[in-house]
């Protein structure tokens, strides 16, 4: 069992780390960096330089390697070695989406980002893995780690239908969605191999903690809506005027950061209920400390001006959160969790 613990634990960091990193790639507009998936403009390694999408005479193309030509992109329908002059029969024009254009950094920000998430999904197919062992003694373990593995292959599905949509706000909240799904199964995982007896929750805090999580995804989804709205506001005002960012800001920006005064206000009923009771636990301390960074987090942005990194850092924040706050919850009404944490 402590072989799974650890197995999980390592799940969710590296999920984490993918969450991060589509943070970074939308605040620095990289998401259409790879214009394909699972590939990046068809190669297993991305180009570095523009003139690698050019078409060349005399050059081996792979099949489903794209070029840009006439500002569109083109695939290869087969592997051929092209001729002195270009056949339109070796190729057909990608029609997914328009975006056609090739930035390096945004490319290889976007590739990194995918190379974390190939290695979430093979963390968590090792997972998987180890967890058969249970199937007979404890079927939930395995079970839940099924489920996780097919929530990490629906999410890089996802994945691809954001960059075919080219980046609608609709796909884009649906796969953050999802990345919380799939935190809240490995954290039941890692409640119930953690092999330590309970206190369970009264049933009054137990609730408040459930209304506080839907409170917290609520936040997260509006938070997914205002990041567009500045996505919209960057190509606008361009990337270098970040103090216009928020001139006209939507009901849906007002709403998000006035939410948060209910965010705060039912944590402390929940801390102060559970100091009243004498249940000792580092992991609420932990969640009042990072709401109270979140809402930090969130004051630098809207005063100084989006800082670079300070809008993923306020995401990851936010699931970190909500992820934290359902382990507590599984963890302390499970039968199998922890005196103290």
């Amino acid at each position: 069992m402590k072989r799974i613990y650890n197995l999980t634990t390592i799940s969710i960091i590296i999920v984490y780390l993918v969450i991060l990193a589509g943070g970074i790639v939308r605040m620095t507009g990289s998401g259409m960096g790879c214009p394909d998936w699972p590939k990046c403009f068809g190669f297993l390694i991305p180009p570095t330089e523009r003139s690698q999408l050019d078409w060349k005479s005399n050059y081996e193309y792979n099949k489903n390697q794209i070029i840009i030509l006439n500002k569109s992109l083109f695939y290869a329908v087969d592997n051929f070695k092209s001729q002195k002059e270009f056949n339109n029969h070796n190729w057909e024009k990608y029609t997914k989406h328009n975006y056609s254009k090739f930035n390096v950094y945004h490319t290889w920000i976007e590739y990194i980002n995918r190379l974390i998430g190939a290695l979430a999904g093979l963390s968590v197919l090792i997972l998987f893995i180890n967890s058969l062992k249970f199937l007979k003694r404890k079927k939930i373990i395995t079970f839940l780690s099924f489920l996780s593995l097919i929530a990490i292959l629906f999410q890089a599905w996802l994945g691809k239908t954001v960059v075919d949509s080219n980046l609608t706000a609709s796909t884009i909240t649906i796969h953050m969605l999802m990345a919380i799904v799939l935190l809240f199964i490995l954290f039941l995982i890692l409640a119930i191999s953690k092999p330590l007896k309970p206190p369970v929750l009264p049933k009054n805090i137990s609730i408040l903690i459930l209304i506080s999580i839907v409170l917290l995804i609520i936040q997260t989804l509006t938070g997914t809506e205002v990041r567009k709205f500045i996505d919209i506001q960057m190509e606008v005002f361009n990337y270098n005027q970040n103090h216009r960012w928020i001139e006209n800001i939507t009901s849906t920006f007002n709403f998000h950061r006035s939410f948060s005064w209910a965010i705060l206000i039912i944590n402390s009923i929940i801390f102060f209920r559970i100091k009243k009771i004498n249940l000792k636990s580092n992991i609420i301390y932990l969640i009042n400390a990072l709401i109270f960074l979140q809402i930090l987090s969130g004051i630098v942005m809207y005063y100084f001006h989006f800082p670079f990194t300070s809008q993923p850092i306020h995401l990851l924040i936010s699931t970190l959160i909500i992820g934290l706050q359902f382990y507590f919850l599984s963890l302390y009404n499970t039968k199998t969790n922890a005196t103290k944490i």
